[in-house]
């Protein structure tokens, strides 16, 4: 192995060192001997997986933390590359995050920030003079009458890294690293690291962070860096070894295309599965659910097998799972109009009646309320500031509310259609001047398609504050004509005319019987007679109206013709 000899730069680089083949074949020897002997220690003396850091006192962190962070280094250069999956390594990694306070570390990144924070923690110690064990407040000092108050926090001399008691929470009365410490821990070790290991004093561990950052995560792919250049392999741009930016980069191209895939099969398939087929429609929800998990998986690789470290780590890690949050956000909306269209399915429900407008726009707004908890939380955890967001949000609330007013209008614009509603999806109605069926009706707007087949969205607060008259929802279609005679003709004519219009609105199949045609004279003027009629055309069917319009006009217009009767002109 290399050792750091005190000189500055990378104490792993071949360049510290200079070997002769006798050095060589001392060092094969030494190396022999050591493993030979490490073997026999681990054979002797396996290790206590159940056994946990001493934070009783700040001599007890201490020590828990040194012989960890020694253990854990011993067992990467005997195995060269560790893996999350080693369970010894598993323990000694909990065994150093026990002695670590990090719970103003955000969230989202507080494993990983913590054990950046505890191997620079590690090359401070093995560089800084450290006071005998017996100078350090231990537990029997404390037990000793001397009070919690005396050792609520100690700090190593002439250093800034400080040791103090836990005053709340599940670690109460116990002794971690503080958090200001923890935070700065990757500051203070740059700021030391030009100095040389200390000789003496508990054991050191060269090249412990150096180690930490470059090694990758995972035997297999150890092998394949041990092969690159030194350069690649040591050489570390922005804090990260110069080996896992390509493989950073590679990953992340994979990832960004297997989401745009996995988006693209989404639209395809919900396209052709009908609502009907419920268990297939429901199941086109694993694309965009699997496209939720790409950068939860990006984040994992990067984490567990590129062993990213540091800021790129905590760059990744925030961004991965930002897009997981608003790619779950996505899959809410999704979920829930998917759920809404499997309801409407049903025989029992009408397509575009009244029950399927009120669960499709139930389920938005389901989908409104659980997309906010998604995002307040994901936020918390995230680290984003929820009090000074929710704070801003009070002083701007007038602003936001005079920007959104036009939306909240509509929002309950159509909480009154819905819960009085003037018309439903696929009735003709006239509003204003548009004449049209209803096609859809939203949360902020209802689409009419008019007669001569434009489309016209019509604010849902323009709809409630007016009247809407529902051609659909009429019994009958109510007909008023004027026929006009000249002044010059005979009453004898004149009665004929009237009794010829009242045979051919009698024995009529579409009379409604309530409502019984009308005929008279309505008027006499200079232009001559005039007779009106009236008649209710049921059922009332457009089309089938006009068709017996035609017809009756046409019988009258015989008949008066056979009569020698004259319309005026």
């Amino acid at each position: 192995r290399r050792q750091h000899n005190g000189e500055s730069g990378d104490p792993l680089s071949p360049g510290n060192i200079q070997v002769n083949s006798k050095t060589m074949r001392l060092l094969s020897f030494i190396s022999a001997v050591c493993f030979l002997l490490g073997a026999h220690v681990a054979i002797a003396e396996p290790m206590d997986r159940f056994k946990v850091a001493d934070t009783s006192s700040p001599r007890d962190t201490l020590r828990s933390f040194i012989d960890a962070t020694n253990d854990i280094y011993d067992l990467a250069m005997k195995s060269r590359h560790v893996g999350r999956n080693h369970p010894d390594a598993n323990v000694l990694r909990a065994r150093i995050l026990d002695t670590i306070d990090a719970s103003e570390l955000p969230a989202f990144a507080r494993r990983d920030l913590s054990l950046d924070a505890a191997a620079a923690l590690k090359e401070i110690l093995d560089r800084v003079e450290l006071p005998p064990w017996d100078e350090i407040p231990g537990a029997s000092e404390i037990q000793a009458g001397r009070g919690y108050e005396e050792f609520s926090r100690w700090r190593i001399p002439n250093t800034r890294i400080t040791i103090e008691r836990a005053q709340e929470g599940s670690r109460k009365h116990e002794y971690q690293f503080s958090p200001g410490t923890v935070q700065r821990a990757t500051e203070y070790y740059r700021d030391i690291r030009d100095r040389p290991y200390r000789t003496d004093g508990p054991r050191t561990s060269p090249g412990f962070y150096d180690w930490y950052v470059s090694a990758p995560g995972h035997p297999v792919l150890g092998a394949i860096v041990d092969r690159l250049p030194d350069s690649m392999r040591f050489g570390r741009t922005l804090g990260l070894a110069n080996w896992k930016w390509p493989a950073v980069l590679v990953t992340l191209v994979i990832a960004i295309a297997a989401m745009w895939v996995l988006y693209s099969l989404q639209l395809s398939v919900s396209r052709r599965v009908s609502p009907q087929n419920r268990l297939r429609y429901g199941l086109t929800l694993f694309f965009p659910i699997a496209a939720m998990l790409v950068p939860l998986a990006f984040l994992e690789i990067s984490d567990r097998y590129l062993a990213v470290r540091n800021m790129p780590l905590h760059v990744i890690s925030f961004g991965s799972q930002l897009v997981a949050i608003v790619a779950a956000i996505v899959v809410t909306f999704v979920a829930s109009r998917r759920v809404a269209e499997s309801i409407i399915a049903s025989p029992r429900i009408k397509t575009y009646g009244r029950n399927a407008q009120v669960i499709r726009i139930t389920s938005t707004l389901v989908g409104i309320l659980l997309a906010v908890v998604l995002l307040i939380t994901g936020g918390q955890y995230l680290g984003i500031p929820i009090g000074t967001l929710l704070a801003s949000a009070g002083i701007g609330g007038i602003a936001l509310a005079l920007g959104a007013q036009d939306t909240l209008k509509n929002v309950f614009a159509t909480v009154n259609l819905m819960s009085d509603p003037p018309f439903r999806v696929g009735e003709r109605i006239t509003f204003g001047e548009y004449d049209g069926t209803v096609e859809d009706m939203s949360l902020r707007s209802t689409d009419l398609r008019l007669l001569d087949g434009h489309l016209v969205t019509i604010p849902n607060q323009n709809i409630s504050g007016q009247s809407v008259e529902n051609i659909s929802r009429r019994e009958y279609i109510r007909k008023s004509s004027e026929i006009h005679i000249p002044l010059d003709t005979p009453c004898e004519k004149v009665e004929k005319a009237i009794a010829i219009i009242r045979e051919k609105l009698t024995g009529k199949e579409i009379v409604d019987p309530e409502h019984p045609p009308r005929c008279f004279l309505h008027e006499m003027g200079p232009q001559g007679f005039s007779i009106r009629f009236i008649y209710w055309y049921t059922p009332p069917a457009t089309w089938a109206f006009h068709a017996f319009d035609e017809k009756l006009n046409l019988e009258i217009l015989r008949a008066f013709e056979a009569e020698g009767i004259r319309l005026a002109r």
